[in-house]
């Protein structure tokens, strides 16, 4: 199914799109890639939604990426003997390990490393950052705390500590588990949360041995503070604005997302942007107009990929939530604004051959009259090359690997098109342009761009820029073996 845009639509599986009919519904509303959510549902859930998925990728005769999202270390204080207290502001609470249900004067936190690396002068963010504590006081297995912002604290609310590297794996043993299962699934990628530096990519890196891309979300002050090493271990990057925008001030937040966005496609990175981006059509059929605004932001800002949380996941509109964004995303990249300011941000990189194969092609295509770039990728390398361009025309990813067209479904402007091992390029532009014409791309009469490496089949081999005819017979006259 042809999409009428470039960027591309990562939708939530949960509990209002537990079914085919619904998942199909998402797929032809719009949705690229789905996202299963580890920290909600039983593995025997997500292995349902998966397989769902893949029926509705057969059944549609098309490729769809999978995401699994591995829940990552989660901190939570314990219990209240009331339930709840309530803190006032300037009060004084202390955090312990104390094995006691909590008072309106301490609780247990139940995590020793947090302790081991707090300072004197740093914050404890509570319940989603709506309580705020300064630590004046701390030891091994204590932190003596201000009140800097009150309200109501109960059972098990989560904590974030902003201000220090915790010694945390980016793995706990439930990740660990989850990672094994997912990956004998099959998903395409495996999103990795809280990451505060790149040993936390590389550790999951060894546990998948290659059988998924790793996605790595920058959701901490760490996480953006070591960017650039997370971002060349990792295959791909998610700005997930939601602990993000707990854990610093708001106001930080879009203009680390326009930097990180920015060194993402520099890098020939897949980037998304989640969280909140049309929360209240959670429970709303339509999105408030500040939404709409947000979504079309990460669009002008040249991401990958834009995602729906619980709104596809557990919200009452879940194919409306997919359609608004699927209309939004049509709207502004028919937007002349939207070209000048992707082409103002292209960043120039010109170290390889492949570099300048796909650089040449996206120029040879905004000075002609060519319909589609027509990739042959083997890891999907050239075709992340080709979509760092971002160039005006489709971006059609020929390969024989079935992995590397799903996981090229999270990738800007790229269609992927099963095909099998060549070892002529005369039938590499044959194919290419038979993809053209049946993806509705090109007719006989237009010209295509092909891209490829010889020897085939191996990655990282681009060599070869050809300008070709979408008629067979034109191909067969003048191409060489």
């Amino acid at each position: 199914m042809r999409r009428l845009r470039s960027v591309k639509i990562v939708a939530t599986l949960g509990p209002a799109s537990n079914t085919y009919e619904m998942i199909r519904a998402l797929y032809e509303a719009g949705a690229d890639v789905f996202r299963l959510n580890m920290s909600h549902g039983t593995q025997d859930d997500i292995a349902e939604r998966h397989a769902m998925i893949r029926q509705v990728e057969k059944d549609l005769d098309t490729t769809i990426g999978i995401l699994a999202d591995l829940q990552g270390p989660k901190l939570r204080v314990g219990v209240f003997a009331n339930d709840e207290e309530e803190l006032e502001e300037g009060a004084s609470f202390r955090f312990d390990l104390a094995d006691e249900p909590g008072t309106k004067s301490r609780v247990t936190l139940p995590h020793p490393e947090i302790f081991a690396a707090l300072e004197e002068g740093a914050h404890l963010l509570v319940n989603d950052g709506k309580i705020r504590l300064k630590v004046d006081r701390c030891g091994t297995d204590f932190a003596d705390c201000t009140v800097i912002a009150g309200g109501t604290i109960s059972d098990r609310k989560g904590v974030n500590v902003p201000d220090v590297v915790l010694p945390l794996a980016a793995l706990s043993d439930k990740d660990r588990d989850d990672l094994q299962f997912v990956c004998g699934l099959g998903v395409d990628w495996v999103a990795l949360s809280f990451v505060q530096r790149a040993k936390d990519v590389w550790e999951a890196q060894e546990l998948i041995d290659g059988r998924a891309a790793v996605l790595s979300k920058i959701e901490k002050p760490a996480g953006v503070r070591h960017f650039d090493e997370i971002l060349d271990a990792s295959d791909g990057i998610m700005v997930a604005r939601g602990d993000l925008g707990v854990e610093l001030p708001v106001q930080n937040v879009p203009p680390i997302q326009k930097r990180l966005i920015r060194r993402c496609r520099a890098a020939a990175k897949p980037v998304i942007v989640a969280t909140q981006m049309l929360e209240s059509m959670i429970e709303s059929p339509m999105p408030t107009r500040a939404e709409v605004s947000d979504v079309a932001t990460a669009i002008y800002e040249g991401s990958d990929a834009i995602m729906l949380s619980a709104e596809s996941a557990a919200g009452d509109y879940p194919v409306e939530a997919v359609t608004t964004m699927n209309n939004v995303a049509i709207e502004v990249e028919s937007d002349p604004t939207y070209t000048e300011i992707i082409e103002a941000s292209r960043t120039a990189k010109r170290q390889t051959v492949a570099d300048g194969i796909v650089a040449a092609a996206r120029e040879i295509a905004e000075t002609t009259d060519i319909k589609a770039i027509c990739c042959y990728t083997s890891s999907g390398t050239t075709a992340y090359l080709t979509a760092r361009e971002r160039p005006r025309v489709p971006i059609i990813a020929m390969t024989s690997s079935l992995n590397t067209a799903r996981r090229l479904a999270l990738t800007w402007g790229t269609e992927c098109v099963i095909t099998e091992e060549l070892e002529r390029f005369k039938q590499a532009v044959v194919n290419a342009a038979r993809a053209a014409r049946t993806g509705g791309y090109a007719d006989e009469n237009n010209q295509i761009l092909v891209t490829a490496g010889l020897p085939f089949n191996t990655p990282g081999t681009t060599n070869i820029l050809r300008v070709a005819p979408c008629d067979e017979s034109l191909i067969y006259n003048t191409d060489p073996e």
